[in-house]
């Protein structure tokens, strides 16, 4: 399916799904809101996906970027909505509820202070860095966030290649958690984001995982990646957080 993976990475069959978290906390499945899916059939697709490798809960997180996808609570929760509506017509029964991704742009902190920020369970708050630079104020916004009663996690950290584990070891210390793509341990990025992956799971950094679901590739890959022994030891050795937002 996916040319990268090697013989040798790979169980033969996975004994075992997603079922054990229960909820994937991020992914794109809302329809037309962002760069996920563009039509509720793809979200439905998507959705049926999910289902099959043991997830019970979905909380979609669309983007929030001030150049690109100026969403707010308004446009996500109707597109939560459309999506609702289309799941009980095909009478597909998933929980699935809404937060967003929030891009740390100069806006940013404008939310944070407005109060325009949407979370998850008990004030969890899912934000992505830049992918070329860390922002300068990374440490002042996290301890702004933990400050106004907001618990912080930062989307897909083995992405950032700028970054390193004793970063994280830091940012973790100030009351932020780490949420790992599961399909980044197929390769699916590229072998750096691969073994900056494992090696978060080594030094047990990560705090949650989920899909970061777009498309049909990643529902692909995140069927592939139960076959990743890097999955199972952080399926079961380690205290993931994502039953906490059931």
């Amino acid at each position: 399916m996916f040319n990268w993976f090697k013989k040798s990475e790979l169980k033969k069959e996975a004994t075992f799904d997603y079922s054990s978290i229960e909820v994937d906390m991020h992914s794109h499945v809302l329809p037309g809101i962002d760069d996920g899916a563009q039509t509720p059939e793809d979200s439905i697709e998507l959705v049926k996906r999910m289902m099959d490798v043991g997830i019970k809960k979905i909380i979609a997180t669309p983007h929030i970027m001030a150049d690109y996808y100026r969403n707010t609570a308004e446009t996500i929760n109707q597109s939560l909505g459309i999506l609702k509506a289309e799941l009980e017509r095909q009478k597909i029964d998933i929980a699935i509820e809404a937060a967003a991704e929030h891009y740390f742009d100069e806006t940013f902190e404008t939310r944070i202070n407005d109060g325009k920020l949407m979370t998850m369970g008990d004030n969890y708050v899912l934000f992505e860095f830049s992918f070329i630079s860390k922002p300068p104020n990374a440490v002042h916004i996290i301890q702004k966030l933990k400050e106004l009663g907001y618990k912080p996690i930062l989307a897909h950290p083995e992405r950032y290649p700028y970054m390193d584990n004793d970063q994280f070891r830091a940012f973790r210390d100030w009351g932020l958690s780490l949420q790992l793509n599961t399909i980044s341990l197929t390769g699916y990025y590229g072998k750096e984001v691969k073994k900056l992956a494992e090696n978060l799971i080594d030094d047990q950094l990560v705090d949650f995982i989920s899909s970061d679901m777009h498309h049909l590739r990643h529902a692909d890959a995140l069927k592939e990646a139960l076959r990743m022994p890097y999955l199972e030891k952080v399926l079961f050795d380690y205290p993931l957080k994502n039953i906490l937002l059931r």
